[in-house]
């Protein structure tokens, strides 16, 4: 499972950054408006009439069929309440936010639903104007009074994580001529701009007449690209393409979604993907498998060149895999047990036995971010922020960054099991015959819950490693929906530890709260899976989404960082260089691709009917 801010709500929520935003100064008012912003530059990359993104191939023809892959069931069409299991992409394809995502400059936004957007100094307000000739899928136009009731159905009715994500916005109002207004209850958050931004926009009459707190398998209407075509619940879904989609020649969606249909088929073992794959039935692959990805790819149709295999670089952050231990048990709350634990990892040995080298290794939850990740001690700019903060937080904040342990890769990981072991004695866990009791005889236990069976190649190793020590555990594998309904749904954080990713952006803000807040610790469908509650933390959260100006960002970002890594609250495991992806040759993909990574990689890519007519001859 990966977490990403774009995973919240819709495929992309982004937050303002810290960088002034570019567009005209009207003086008198102090306000500025602009067709995009940025959350990093101080100029856009595309003017006012650009004609589309240099990423996609303007040319690229509309039709054919991609078939992707999914694990697990879904039982909902409706992804913005708590209740029910949607299938993914319904963010992404059905509904059209305020603005859209630039992936070739980082952090911008351009107007989708918006014509412009328009902010004061103080970004205590954003305007949008929306576009004339935006509409629904049922002909009807998309209104002002459509972006208040998406803002207060979210708020009121949606999954709790909506209420605390658009906390600070106190409501939005009409202010004529197809422009709506935002207030906030607060100046300086510069991030508020960019997530009203990216609200998912819903149709107040049709929702006139259903319950908005129910979930369902009534296909939703929408704007976007795509609407909800044929499905059979939990094994697949289809997204059929809009013709007459009023935003078709936008020049932000330009070159992008070209297929007539998107079709997701849903199977309940991640082994069975990777067979559906191999036998033609799914197109597309993103592989998070090291060992299948060196061990699996030599059936034919690779051989022959018919199946693609790519290993693609993007610029910019990278998902972080680590192992979170569930803080809300008691066992996990004494930091020295957490880094005996880190310590039980030997990443070196499984890179070259179990990962075939195709991993490194993270020292920050912001790798690849250069200017975020903590460099030496800290400096002066971070010192503003950890200073009032030092008798909360471990002195290894104020010396050098955070560096993950490190083996020698023979598998005999003797200095570092030394070291835990004296950490558990510390912690009050000693040894009876071969097993860690506490001072109550409680053994101290560790199950590892899993959805994925080839886990258990880096799990059960680290689990004999954590054994020597005598810490007894277990790999327990579920299949998907029980693995979703005891980590995320149920609200009871039924497992000791997960393997789990966080994605950042390059300017991060609100959304830490979901990664790491107090007040996300014990909801359900919550991002903070580890149960972090730390209120050094939260305050280095609200001080991020204040920060004035880049450079105040990076240093609250490289506090935070410490404040994280130092008390050991996951456990970092690896992070992917490249991205493994394969595919059938039946595919037209733009040359040269974005140099960063969107949500999904083949969003810009279209159906080659030429190619497909070869890979049927070839058969």
């Amino acid at each position: 499972m990966k977490l990403t801010r774009r995973s919240f709500g819709q495929a992309a929520l982004g937050t303002m950054g810290a960088a002034a935003l570019p567009g005209r100064l009207r003086a008198q008012e102090n306000v500025h408006r602009s067709h995009g912003t940025s959350l990093i530059h101080e100029t856009l990359k595309y003017p006012a009439d650009f004609a589309h993104f240099d990423y996609v191939n303007p040319d690229a023809p509309k039709g054919g069929l991609i078939r992707i892959d999914s694990v697990g069931q879904f039982d909902s069409f409706n992804p913005f309440i708590a209740k029910g299991t949607p299938p993914g992409g319904i963010g992404v394809f059905i509904f059209d936010s305020l603005t859209t995502l630039s992936i070739d400059e980082g952090g911008t936004e351009y107007g989708l639903l918006a014509e412009w957007i328009e902010y004061p100094d103080d970004q205590s307000w954003v305007s949008f104007k929306l576009r004339d000739d935006a509409r629904w899928h049922d002909g009807e136009p998309v209104t002002v009074e459509d972006v208040i009731f998406s803002l207060d159905i979210l708020k009121t009715k949606g999954a709790p994580s909506y209420a605390g994500y658009y906390a600070n916005v106190t409501g939005a109002e009409d202010l004529g001529g197809n422009v709506v207004r935002f207030n906030f209850d607060q100046a300086g958050n510069r991030e508020l701009p960019h997530i009203v931004g990216q609200l998912s926009i819903l149709p107040k009459h049709w929702w006139a007449t259903r319950d908005f707190a129910e979930s369902g398998l009534e296909p939703l209407l929408g704007s976007g690209p795509y609407r909800i075509g044929d499905y059979e619940t939990n094994r697949y879904v289809e997204y059929v393409r809009v013709e007459d989609y009023w935003g078709k020649d936008l020049p932000v969606n330009v070159g992008a979604f070209n297929f007539d249909r998107i079709r997701i088929d849903f199977y309940l073992d991640p082994g069975a993907t990777f067979d559906a794959f191999r036998a033609g039935q799914v197109d597309y692959r993103d592989e998070n498998s090291a060992i299948i990805w060196a061990e699996n790819y030599n059936f034919p149709a690779v051989k022959q060149g018919r199946v693609k295999k790519e290993e693609v670089t993007f610029e910019g952050p990278k998902a972080v895999q680590s192992f979170f231990p569930n803080l809300r048990r008691e066992k996990f709350k004494d930091r020295r047990v957490r880094k005996a634990l880190e310590l039980a990892f030997d990443f070196e040995w499984a890179r070259e036995t179990v990962f075939f080298g195709q991993y490194a290794r993270p020292r920050s939850y912001f790798q690849g971010t250069e200017d975020l990740m903590p460099d030496g001690p800290p400096d002066e700019a971070e010192l503003v922020f950890l200073e009032p903060l030092r008798d909360m937080v471990p002195e290894e904040v104020f010396g050098p960054h955070y560096e993950p342990p490190v083996t020698d890769g023979s598998g005999r990981n003797r200095r570092n099991l030394r070291e835990a072991a004296q950490l558990l004695d510390e912690a009050g866990w000693t040894v009876q015959g071969n097993t860690r009791v506490n001072a109550a005889g409680e053994a101290l236990t560790l199950e590892f819950l899993s959805a994925s069976e080839p886990q258990g190649r880096i799990i059960l190793p680290y689990l004999k490693n954590l054994e020597r020590i005598g810490v007894k555990g277990d790999f327990r594998l579920v299949d998907p929906p029980q693995y979703i309904e005891r980590v995320f749904t149920s609200g009871d954080f039924d497992f000791d530890m997960i393997i789990y990713s966080v994605g950042n952006s390059e300017s991060p803000g609100n959304e830490q709260r979901y990664f790491w807040g107090s007040d996300y610790a014990g909801q359900a469908r919550t991002r903070n899976l580890a149960g972090v509650a730390d209120p050094a933390v939260d305050t280095l959260i609200e001080q991020l989404v204040q920060t004035k100006d880049r450079e105040s960002l990076s240093a609250c970002c490289r506090a935070l960082d410490r404040v994280l890594t130092w008390n050991h609250y996951t456990n970092f495991e690896l992070f992917t260089p490249f991205d493994r992806i394969a595919y059938w040759d039946r595919f037209g993909i733009p040359d040269p691709r974005s140099p960063r990574d969107t949500v999904p990689t083949w969003k810009h890519w279209w159906f080659d009917a030429a190619k497909d007519a070869a890979l049927k001859e070839g058969g």
